[in-house]
């Protein structure tokens, strides 16, 4: 396998199906977060049964075609919904059929998210998001590759714990009491490391196939950590 240094990339067969998935995931996500649900006493955004996989390809972007090619995915992603969120505005904003007027609130009730929903919704993806990267990447360099396992659950509690908090924090307070927010932060957090948790074989399974595939083990020794690049 390739690359314990940042020399050059050739082309990879299966990145833009990684990074299709990651992306679709984290749009998904965005549009289906307004719906509140629960389990039990537990009260949750229905965005926490896909958000999670946005993480679990972000590890396996990071462990196989190291943290700048994971970094490009990040931003390739935050583009893509960004757009998603301009293009529904426009939606709602455009004057409704009149035999359709009458949907017309379900659409903003369900679609049109606040501003600061929305830019809580951004910041705290790229805290997490490149948190994990980050993470994820130092620790495979400390660990010499071994391990996986530590490094996907590590890196994901930091993310996670990072994503939760600021979201919460940055949409809800004023809003919501203390320890409301903090009740919503510890279990969102808890929910989607679970997640990941749950999901480690398939993680082990994907970065294997994946590391075969493409002949690529990419180790982070020489790289550039700055989150605002964009070449990988």
């Amino acid at each position: 396998m390739s690359s314990q240094t940042n020399e050059p990339r050739r082309g990879h067969r299966y990145l833009t199906v990684v990074t299709a998935i990651f992306v679709t995931c984290l749009v998904t996500a965005n549009i289906i977060a307004v719906k509140p649900a629960t389990i039990g006493p537990l009260l949750f955004p229905a965005a926490v049964v896909i958000f999670p996989i946005s993480y679990i390809f972000g590890d396996i972007l990071t462990e196989v075609y190291g943290y700048a090619r994971s970094r490009q995915v990040i931003w390739i992603g935050f583009g893509c919904n960004l757009l998603a969120v301009i293009a529904i505005a426009i939606g709602g904003w455009l004057p409704p059929a009149p035999f359709w007027s009458s949907n017309q609130s379900a659409y903003t009730a369900i679609l049109g998210g606040t501003p600061r929903v929305l830019a809580a919704s951004f910041m705290a993806y790229l805290a997490g998001e490149f948190l994990n990267s980050f993470v994820l990447a130092k620790m495979k360099i400390v660990t010499r590759g071994r391990w996986l396992w530590t490094r996907t659950l590590g890196s994901t509690l930091v993310g996670q714990l990072a994503d939760s908090a600021v979201f919460i924090t940055a949409a809800f307070v004023g809003i919501w009491p203390g320890d409301q927010m903090l009740a919503a932060i510890v279990t969102q957090w808890l929910m989607k490391s679970g997640y990941e948790t749950l999901a480690t074989p398939l993680t082990y399974a994907a970065v294997a196939f994946l590391k075969r595939a493409e002949n690529e083990d990419h180790y982070d020794y020489e790289t550039d950590f700055n989150p605002l690049k964009l070449e990988a």
